[in-house]
């Protein structure tokens, strides 16, 4: 089965459809909050690694083919600017990181 990258992590699939689901004004309020809190984890793990010199983060192969494929807009989000670069910004996370948001956006956007 070709499965996405993310589909691995049960929140992920169900948290996508709902931000499909928001107008474009709450989507690119979100994508702003989300690109704060993308470039803080990518700060923090960075001092981490600094601290670490031994950790190699990598991204896998799906992931790097899902950020090259996004050029071509074939995801709903890909063709929506009001979320596609917090997408992208999220996808080249550790997977523990990117689940980690999916989870609290699954949270709360199910309470909307």
């Amino acid at each position: 089965m070709n499965r996405r990258w993310y589909d691995e992590h049960e929140e992920t699939p169900k948290t996508i459809e709902l931000l499909k689901k928001l107008d474009n004004r709450t989507m690119k309020l979100l994508s702003k909050d989300l690109s704060t809190i993308v470039k803080q984890i990518k700060e923090l793990r960075e001092e981490s690694k600094k601290e670490d010199e031994d950790e190699e983060i990598s991204l896998g192969i799906q992931r790097v083919l899902g950020l090259y494929q996004s050029e071509n807009a074939r995801r709903w989000y890909d063709k929506k600017p009001e979320i596609n670069y917090a997408m992208r910004s999220m996808s080249t996370l550790q997977k523990e990181d990117f689940y980690n948001i999916m989870e609290g956006l699954h949270v709360t956007l199910s309470s909307r």
